[in-house]
């Protein structure tokens, strides 16, 4: 009985953690959604150009939405003992953890086919709207910048741009040693060698593997625990 009363209080504190975080995700999305601007204002051109590549706004309001019913569903469950919101937050739970580890299979398998798919849809995009689409052109130097890497696959994709045509140049970070003076040329380029950002960005998580896998192993861990502790919950309510 004491063990069934703790276990009680801490699904209940758990969620109630759980449907807060919700609460604050679905206000930010809202107010992002809603009044943009005041946003970006706040956290400076950087949340700009994610906000043109990501929709932000949707993407807080859905996952607040999510951890909002699945916060009051377990600290409802927990605290009238409901043996049907107790199996809805089970069955919820499940199924995001179902996803989560179909995610990591595709993603762990398929890494190569994705490769090749994003290629058809990214490479294209950069070959005619670098250079002519400021938000567009924005964004990639971010990443370029921040990954030090050159285009999708490599400096080739920027060939045929606006931006080549303009200046029969590539972008400065397809050369190690670019600068104003000195423009980034193919010769160069090809000479350089500069990485792709597909494949810069799969080194950056291989490198990284273990804070991941620890910080996904966690998540991991506390939603079976939640899926025990519901599971043992239900079983022992009258």
């Amino acid at each position: 009985m004491q063990c069934f009363s703790f276990l009680k209080t801490m699904m209940f504190l758990f969620n109630l953690l759980i449907f807060l975080c919700g609460v604050a995700l679905l206000a930010v999305g809202i107010w992002v959604s809603v009044d943009g601007p005041s946003f970006l204002k706040i956290f400076g051109s950087t949340s700009s150009t994610a906000m043109q590549f990501v929709n932000v706004g949707y993407f807080l309001i859905a996952a607040g939405a999510v951890l909002l019913v699945l916060g009051f569903l377990g600290c409802y469950g927990a605290h009238r003992e409901s043996k049907c919101a107790l199996t809805m937050f089970f069955s919820i739970l499940l199924i995001i953890f179902i996803a989560e580890v179909a995610a990591a299979v595709v993603a762990l398998v398929y890494t190569t086919m994705a490769e090749n798919f994003l290629t058809l849809l990214v490479v294209p995009a950069i070959k005619k709207d670098y250079g002519s689409q400021d938000d567009f052109s924005q964004v990639w130097n971010i990443t370029m910048k921040g990954l030090n890497c050159c285009g999708f696959n490599n400096y080739t994709d920027f060939v045929d741009s606006p931006f080549y045509t303009a200046g029969n140049t590539l972008p400065p970070y397809c050369c190690k040693n670019s600068t104003s003076n000195e423009p980034c040329k193919v010769t160069v380029a090809e000479k350089d060698s500069v990485q792709g950002c597909f494949k810069q960005l799969l080194y950056e998580i291989r490198t990284h593997a273990v804070t991941v896998g620890g910080v996904a192993a966690g998540i991991a861990v506390l939603e079976l625990a939640a899926m025990i502790v519901s599971l043992y919950l239900y079983c022992n309510l009258k």
